[in-house]
C-alpha cells in the first residue's frame, strides 16, 4: 500500500510540475511575444517620424541594424530594406501586414520559419504620403526558448524531482503508518475518517471469527470427548497416508507411541502386513478388515475410503480389541472338542465292554469284572454330565436356591470326611484347623467349592502328603485356604487351570474331567468370592478362598 501511495503521489506531483512548466513557459511566451510586438511599434513610431522629416536620408544614416527596416511603396514596391537589396525583393502589396497598415493605419503580423525554428514579428505603419514603413524582429518558439534555457530547467526538474520523491516517500509513510498500526483483533477509531467503514467491518468480522471459533472449539471438544471415551481406536488419514486425527485407544490398542511430528505416516504406529494392507486397500477405495494377532491381544482392523466430491481424500481406519471375543471362541472350540473327547472315551469303553458281552466272549467267571467296567466308565459319564450341568447352571447364573447363612468350618469338616477313604488309599493326611466362619450364601455351590479343591488336593498329592485346611474369620472375611504337598503346578500353566477341561498333566491317573477348577471359579464368582493360587512345581499348592464380609 506504501508503494501504490508514493507512486501515486509522485506521478501527481510530476504532472502538476510538467503541466505547470508548460503553462510557463506558454504564459511566458505570449508576454514576450507582446513585449517585441509594443518594442516594435515605439521603435517603427520613431523612425516613421525621422522618414517623414528627412525622407531616404534618415534611412541611409547609420541606423541600428538590430531590427529589419523595410519602407514599401503604396503599390507595394519596396523602396527600401537595411537587411537585402530592394531591388532584388519582391512587390510586399500582398504581405498581411502591410494591407492592414494599408487600410488601417497600421498592421501587425507573424510568420514562422521552419529552418530556424523560429517565428518573426512584422508591425506595419502607414506614413502621411501613403507608404508603408515597416520593422520586424525574430521571436523564438516555445521549444527555442525551452532549448536555450535547457540547463537551468533541467537542474531545476532534478531538483523538483529529488523534492518530489522525498515528500512522495515521506508522505506515504505519515499515511500509511497510522493503518499499519491498526490492531486488527481490536481496531480503534483514532484514525482516518475514510478508513471508518473498513474498521467496521473489520470489528464485525471478528466478532463472527470469534463466534465461529468459539463453535469450532466446542464441536471440537465434543468430538474430542467422544473419541477419547471410545473403547475402539479411531485413526483418520489423508491420501498420503498422514494422520488427520487419532484417539487414545487407537494407540493403546496398536501399541503405539503418540505421533512426534505433525503429518507423521500412519504406517509407523504398526508396521504389520495386515495393518499396511487395510491402509493400501482403503486409498485405492476399497474396504478392508485385517486381524492382527499380537502375542495374547488381538486386534481387527476395519478401513474404510473416504470420497468428497467425488474424489477419494482419504480414509477412516476403526481398530478394535477382540482378544475376548477371540479367546472366547477358542475357548468354545476347546470346549466343544474337549467334551467330544470326554464324552467319547466312557462311551467307547461302554460300548465295547457291551459287544464282547453280547457276543458271548467272556467267561462267567469275568462277567462282573467286565459290568463292574461299565459300571464305572457309567458313573464317571455321570460326573462328567453333572460337571457340565453345574457350570452351564452356574454361567446362566446359578441354581434357583435360597441364599442363606453357610457355615465354612462345618462345610469343610463334613467334605473331609466324605474324601476320607480316597485320602487313605493315597496314603494322605488330611487336616482342618481353624476356627467358624459363616458366609452368605448358596449352600449347593459353597459344597461344590470347597469339594472340589479338597478333591483335586486329594487326587494330585503324592504318597504320604498332606492336605491342610484353615477357615478364618478375618476382618476382610471370611477365608479358606487349602494347602497340599503334591506335585504343584508350572507357572506357565497357573494362568490356565481354571479353564474347562485343562489338565495340566494329561497322563495323571486322577480320573477327573478337567472341570473342578472351572466350576470353582465360577461358582466363587457366582458367590462375589475370589480365587487365588499360590504353587511350586514337586512343592505343592495352596488356593486361597476369600469370602466378602458378611454379618449374620
Amino acid at each position: 500500500m506504501t508503494k501504490r501511495i508514493f507512486r501515486s503521489i509522485l506521478t501527481v506531483t510530476l504532472t502538476v510540475l510538467v503541466a505547470s512548466l508548460v503553462l510557463i513557459v506558454g504564459v511566458l511566451h505570449g508576454y514576450f511575444q507582446d513585449r517585441v510586438l509594443e518594442e516594435l511599434a515605439r521603435s517603427t513610431a520613431y523612425i516613421a517620424r525621422g522618414v517623414e522629416e528627412n525622407g531616404m536620408a534618415y534611412l541611409n544614416d547609420d541606423l541600428p541594424k538590430s531590427s529589419r527596416i523595410t519602407w514599401v511603396a503604396s503599390d507595394g514596391t519596396v523602396l527600401y530594406d537595411n537587411w537585402e537589396d530592394e531591388a532584388s525583393m519582391g512587390n510586399h502589396a500582398d504581405r498581411e501586414e502591410v494591407q492592414e497598415a494599408l487600410m488601417l493605419g497600421r498592421g501587425s503580423a507573424s510568420r514562422y520559419s521552419d529552418t530556424l525554428s523560429q517565428k518573426t514579428v512584422y508591425y506595419a505603419l502607414r506614413l502621411s504620403d501613403g507608404s508603408v514603413l515597416r520593422t520586424s524582429d525574430t521571436n523564438y518558439s516555445v521549444w527555442m526558448m525551452v532549448l536555450q534555457a535547457l540547463q537551468p530547467v533541467a537542474l531545476m526538474m532534478v531538483l523538483a524531482f529529488c523534492l518530489a520523491l522525498w515528500l512522495a516517500g515521506r508522505v506515504a509513510r505519515q499515511l500509511v503508518e497510522p493503518i499499519n498500526a491498526i490492531d486488527p483483533s481490536a481496531p480503534s477509531e483514532d484514525v482516518y475518517e475514510e478508513v471508518s467503514p473498513l474498521l467496521t467491518k473489520i470489528r464485525s468480522q471478528n466478532r463472527q471469527i470469534q463466534r465461529q471459533l468459539l463453535d469450532l472449539q466446542q464441536r471440537r471438544e465434543e468430538f474430542t470427548a467422544i473419541t477419547e471415551n471410545m473403547s475402539e481406536g479411531l485413526l483418520v488419514i489423508d491420501q498420503e497416508t498422514r494422520i488427520l486425527s487419532y484417539n487414545s485407544a487407537a494407540l493403546r490398542l496398536l501399541g503405539a507411541k503418540a505421533p512426534v511430528e505433525e503429518g507423521e505416516s500412519v504406517l509407523t504406529l504398526d508396521r504389520e502386513a495386515g495393518f499396511r494392507r487395510c491402509v493400501e486397500e482403503a486409498l485405492a477405495g476399497r474396504r478392508c478388515e485385517e486381524l492382527l494377532e499380537r502375542d495374547d491381544d488381538c486386534r481387527r482392523v476395519m478401513a474404510n475410503p473416504v470420497e468428497q466430491e467425488g474424489k477419494l481424500a482419504g480414509a477412516v481406519l476403526i481398530v478394535l480389541d477382540v482378544t475376548e471375543k477371540e479367546q472366547r471362541d477358542r475357548l468354545r472350540r476347546e470346549f466343544t472338542a474337549n467334551v467330544s473327547h470326554e464324552l467319547k472315551t466312557p462311551l467307547t469303553s461302554i460300548l465295547g465292554t457291551a459287544e464282547i458281552l453280547e457276543n458271548g466272549m467272556v467267561k462267567p467267571g469275568d462277567v462282573a469284572h467286565f459290568a463292574g467296567n461299565i459300571h464305572r466308565e457309567a458313573q464317571r459319564l455321570i460326573g462328567l454330565v453333572n460337571d457340565i450341568i453345574k457350570l452351564s447352571r452356574l454361567d446362566e447364573g446359578g441354581p434357583a436356591a435360597q441364599w442363606e447363612s453357610v457355615d465354612l468350618y462345618g462345610q469343610a469338616r463334613s467334605i473331609l470326611d466324605q474324601l476320607s477313604t480316597a485320602a487313605e488309599k493315597k496314603q494322605v493326611t488330611m487336616t482342618l484347623s481353624g476356627t467358624s466362619a459363616c458366609v452368605r450364601g448358596v449352600p449347593q455351590i459353597v459344597e461344590e467349592i470347597l469339594y472340589n479343591l479338597c478333591d483335586n488336593a486329594v487326587a494330585y498329592n503324592r504318597p504320604g502328603g498332606t492336605v491342610s485346611v484353615t477357615v478364618e474369620d478375618t476382618a476382610e472375611g471370611a477365608r479358606v485356604t487349602v494347602a497340599d504337598s503334591g506335585i504343584g503346578i508350572p507357572p506357565e500353566a497357573q494362568n490356565r487351570v481354571f479353564e474347562r477341561f485343562y489338565r495340566v498333566d494329561k497322563s495323571h491317573p486322577s480320573g477327573g474331567t478337567g472341570l473342578g477348577l472351572s466350576i470353582v471359579k465360577h461358582g466363587a464368582a457366582y458367590l462375589g468370592a475370589q480365587v487365588t493360587l499360590h504353587s511350586e512345581p514337586g512343592k505343592g499348592s495352596t488356593f486361597v478362598l476369600q469370602f466378602p464380609k458378611y454379618v449374620p
